[in-house]
């Protein structure tokens, strides 16, 4: 009896090679899909959270239509945050089940942990960190490409979100926190001013000062702008016609206020134009100097008050000139309309390039002549000085604050970094002074 030897094991090896191999293609495919799932929902989740909302706002409006859809999905945080983080976990969970898979059908003795290894470096590197680096480096391109796709997840997974908010809502109630209702992200006026500030590339430097002037508005008072009450100029009645008429004639100003032997006497205000009417007219006389300036009742203000404010009082009231008074009602002061706007936009001046500020003269590089009764504040903003600002609000009160008497021409003061001689006294108070500033170093002048 003979035994025929088994053939059939010859061609097994090379068809379990085959089967094998068509076995593992498709996973490997399905684990390549599954760790792009990962890397798109690592970089979207940053892209979109890092997004100038702002921005995207203002393209939605001119009719952008993923801009729309995207602007729509920042809205309502929960419900794509919650799809990214129901196709993040399932993508995570099924790719390290397949690398499992993967690597015992491998047949070698630590293949699962060199696959759970090197699946750990790959989600790291190709996963997380360069979707993550690019979508910061390109927040608005990716999130718009990515709003399309979202907005699909989201109305996929909205039973799924609904399970997973409720659950996620019940647990955090436990720790007392309520679901949050949804508000609009707003800007306090501290934060736009940061803003403002960090768009220099996009905005105009002069553009930039005026808008933060703008909100400075409310941390300015009328005191510190105001024209003092000594350098007021007026018309008192109780002189001779022919030195009212002088000034008449002379002044350059379009409004002038008129009392009868003090400021606080105040008969009303004069509008020029008027008085231009009647001296064309040769009707003017002290009498009807007096009717016209008495028709209209003087406005006044307490002093104190932010020039937000005031702009808004001025509007309401349809005024441009106010009083400012202190607690007693004495008269310290006078604001304009036009004081809080060159607030706003700067000086004034007929030629901006080679005039500073209408106190201030240039003598020499870092020597100027000063009117002492310019405000501390503007003096600040034209020359970009450092004088303190917390005490007097004139270079007049500044120096008679630290001389403590009245000086005589020629007194040397120092404050601070800023050396001033007293040039001229009237009226027992400082007129003119030369102030010698310190030169800007390089680091400065670029700050």
């Amino acid at each position: 009896m003979h035994i025929l030897p088994n053939r059939a094991p010859t061609g097994a090896p090379a068809e379990d090679a085959a089967l094998n191999f068509a076995a593992t293609t498709p996973l490997i495919f399905i684990l390549l899909i599954l760790l792009l799932v990962v890397a798109f929902s690592s970089g979207t989740e940053v892209a979109m959270l890092s997004v100038n909302r702002y921005r995207i706002r203002h393209r939605a409006q001119q009719g952008e239509l993923s801009a729309r859809v995207l602007d729509r999905l920042l809205k309502t945080p929960d419900e794509w945050l919650g799809a990214n983080l129901v196709i993040l976990a399932a993508a995570s969970v099924f790719a390290s089940a397949i690398a499992t898979i993967l690597a015992q059908r491998s047949g070698y003795a630590y293949a699962i942990p060199l696959a759970g290894a090197l699946l750990t470096v790959v989600v790291i590197v190709f996963c997380e960190l360069a979707p993550k680096i690019y979508a910061t480096a390109n927040p608005e391109g990716v999130a718009l490409h990515a709003a399309g796709i979202y907005r699909v997840l989201v109305w996929v997974a909205r039973p799924a979100l609904w399970l997973t908010n409720t659950l996620a809502y019940g647990f955090l109630r436990i720790f007392g926190v309520g679901r949050a209702t949804n508000t609009a992200h707003t800007l306090n006026a501290e934060e736009l001013r940061t803003v403002v500030s960090e768009a220099a590339p996009m905005i105009p430097m002069r553009h930039r000062q005026m808008l933060l002037s703008i909100l400075d508005l409310g941390h300015v008072t009328v005191t510190d702008i105001m024209i003092p009450r000594q350098e007021i100029a007026g018309i008192d009645i109780a002189e001779s016609w022919e030195e009212i008429l002088g000034r008449l004639r002379q002044t350059p100003h379009t409004r002038l206020p008129v009392y009868e032997g003090e400021l606080d006497n105040l008969v009303g205000l004069l509008h020029m134009k008027r008085v231009a009417r009647e001296l064309a007219r040769g009707t003017l006389d002290r009498e009807r100097l007096i009717e016209i300036a008495s028709g209209r009742e003087s406005y006044f203000v307490p002093e104190g008050t932010a020039l937000n404010v005031q702009l808004t009082q001025f509007q309401r009231n349809r005024r441009r000139l106010a009083f400012v008074v202190d607690e007693y009602g004495d008269i310290q002061g006078l604001v304009t309309l036009e004081d809080i706007l060159e607030e706003i936009v700067g000086e004034f001046t007929s030629d901006p390039a080679t005039i500073t500020h209408k106190d201030v003269h240039t003598e020499r590089p870092g020597v100027f002549i000063v009117n002492a009764s310019a405000t501390i504040r503007a003096l600040n903003r034209a020359l970009s000085w450092q004088l303190p600002t917390g005490g007097p609000k004139t270079v007049n009160g500044l120096l008679l604050e630290h001389l403590e008497t009245i000086p005589d021409p020629g007194t040397m003061v120092r404050v601070g970094n800023y050396d001033f001689e007293v040039l001229q006294i009237a009226d027992n108070a400082i007129r003119t002074v030369r102030v010698r500033a310190p030169v800007a170093t390089p680091a400065a002048a670029g700050a």
